[in-house]
């Protein structure tokens, strides 16, 4: 057995690296707290890694977050404003368009490859005196006890902290060790995911097509490149990504079209299964879950990363103000705010992407009429048009001050 040395102490200890983990940290470390990433993973193997195709939306709440934390000026170089957004139901004349400046000049959030946010956060981190990190490493043992958590790490080493927040994705060991539940279910659906260069400007505008299979989101990315998440029948997915690439080129081309000329797939390509899952309950003694350790949603929406930033502003707000007030962080008391927050916003979401999904993911002539005629409505009816407006924005519901822009 490998002896470990005397534990580390921080404020919080942060379970997982990734883009949500990293964002918590930055955000955490920025208002004074001592914070410890451990991550399975080296975030420095990013620094110079070519794309490989991956990009994520990021609504203009959740960059009000990344610019209050300092993490937005390392990664704004790279990114691409979404001025306005088109969605129509397969080859319907009817759709309806989002236009930014209904709202006013800014735009509605921003496309950003996956590679420049990790990026832009790891460097940020990095600078920070605030933040330890420990790579290459797991929690082996997480020992929560009445006035601190104490985690036994794989280098041998302990950490000591007060809290404990558990970003290490969908199939989280730690909620698993802390015993919490998941319920969920799979899609008869995969994700397609790949990269496209075309030939004519597409000028800020994100279009999210509805066939028969599923949405095929057309996001715009930084130059004459656009990023596809595109839903397919699971049983036809793997097929379609066995074809070489010009098999492949050719069936994106079918549903792509050609409103932005000429096309070319740019990078890899990624594919994965699509479901829906739900953590019973986001905390636990000392131990709370954030981003896909607490909850996971279709992409018809592209909102799953900024969902998790939300999860970030509330819980930063939550341990700011309970520090402020000279009370234990870890409290259950503060935990249960972060919870009672956080859990409404997600289940609503979590059940309107399900619902748009399964109403649109069909060819049944009535319903196809219906969402037509329902589509064209919204884009008629100004009140209800900047609700869905503000909801793309990531601007509706009780917003945690950080995703204002403004300082705690």
């Amino acid at each position: 057995m490998t002896k470990q040395s005397p534990a580390h102490r921080h404020d919080i200890l942060v379970i997982g690296g990734g883009m949500v983990g990293l964002t918590f940290a930055v955000t955490a470390a920025h208002h004074g707290f001592d914070v410890c990433v451990v991550d399975r993973e080296d975030p420095a193997a990013m620094l110079d890694v070519p794309f490989d195709g991956r990009a994520s939306a990021i609504a203009h709440a959740s960059f009000q977050l990344l610019s209050v934390s300092g993490a937005w000026a390392e990664m704004s170089a790279h990114a691409q404003p979404i001025h306005d957004i088109r969605v129509s139901d397969g080859d319907s004349k009817l759709f309806l368009h989002y236009d930014h400046r209904d709202l006013g000049e800014l735009p509605f959030g921003y496309m950003v490859e996956n590679r420049a946010i990790r990026r832009a956060l790891f460097t940020t981190a990095t600078a920070h005196a605030g933040i330890t990190s420990r790579t290459n490493t797991t929690v082996e043992n997480l020992d929560r006890g009445v006035g601190a958590v104490v985690a036994g790490l794989s280098d041998g080493t302990e950490v000591r902290a007060t809290l404990a927040v558990a970003a290490d994705g969908r199939f989280s060991p730690a909620r698993e060790a802390a015993g919490i539940g998941v319920a969920g279910w799979s899609y008869p659906q995969s994700g397609i995911v790949c990269t496209v260069a075309h030939e004519r400007d597409h000028r800020g505008i994100a279009h999210e097509r509805f066939l028969p299979p599923g949405p095929f989101a057309i996001l715009p990315l930084s130059g004459r490149r656009a990023s596809l998440v595109w839903t397919e029948h699971g049983d036809l997915a793997p097929a379609i990504m066995a074809l070489d690439d010009a098999g492949f080129a050719a069936e994106m081309r079918q549903r792509f079209g050609d409103f932005l000329g000429a096309t070319e797939i740019v990078g890899p390509r990624w594919s994965y299964p699509l479901a829906l899952h739900h953590a019973e309950r986001y905390i636990d003694n000392r131990l709370v879950l954030i981003g896909d350790a607490a909850h996971g949603l279709h992409p018809i929406a592209g909102q799953g990363l900024n969902l998790g930033f939300r999860d970030v502003a509330a819980l930063v707000e939550v341990v700011v103000d309970a520090s402020r007030l000279g009370l234990d962080i870890g409290d259950a008391h503060a935990l249960e705010r972060y919870q009672r927050w956080r859990r409404f916003d997600n289940v609503v979401l979590l059940s309107v992407t399900d619902g748009l999904n399964r109403l649109f993911s069909n060819d049944i002539d009535p319903i196809r009429l219906i969402r037509d005629l329902g589509l064209a409505a919204v884009d008629r009816l100004p009140a209800l048009k900047r609700m869905f407006m503000e909801h793309a924005r990531g601007t509706v519901g009780k917003l945690p001050r950080l995703l204002a822009g403004e300082v705690l």
